[in-house]
């Protein structure tokens, strides 16, 4: 299994989108997360370093400028969106990548105080 380590220029990205409410608070993740021809069409107009701001984890051993490098993607290359917050939190947690879990699960924290989903 591979491991990952925490991206902190995503997590001040995402971040900064959250602070400037460019979230989107209700999706279905599977249609809304980029495919592989969204991220290509991506590439072609971004560089590397906007593409990797969107990916909280980054993955030990592999190559700087490669998709394989950047992993756990939390949007859509446009906005955040809370339930790719989530699967982050819910795929980092299932794999025991704990410091990606926490960082997800702090933003995550950040989006719902800021769009003021508060418990019952």
């Amino acid at each position: 299994m591979a491991s990952y380590s925490v991206n902190p220029a995503a997590v001040e990205h995402v971040r900064s989108l959250i602070e400037k409410r460019r979230y989107v608070l209700d999706s279905d993740w599977g249609d809304s997360q980029p495919d592989a021809a969204a991220e290509n069409a991506y590439l072609k107009r971004h560089s590397w370093e906007e593409y990797a701001a969107w990916h909280l984890g980054l993955t030990e051993g592999a190559n700087d400028e490669t998709k394989a490098r950047y992993a756990f993607v939390c949007g859509d290359f446009s906005r955040v969106h809370r339930a790719g917050l989530i699967a982050c939190v819910y795929r980092a947690a299932e794999w025991r990548h704990k410091a990606v879990e926490l960082a997800a699960h702090e933003l995550l924290q950040l989006l719902d105080a800021k769009a003021g989903i508060t418990a019952d």
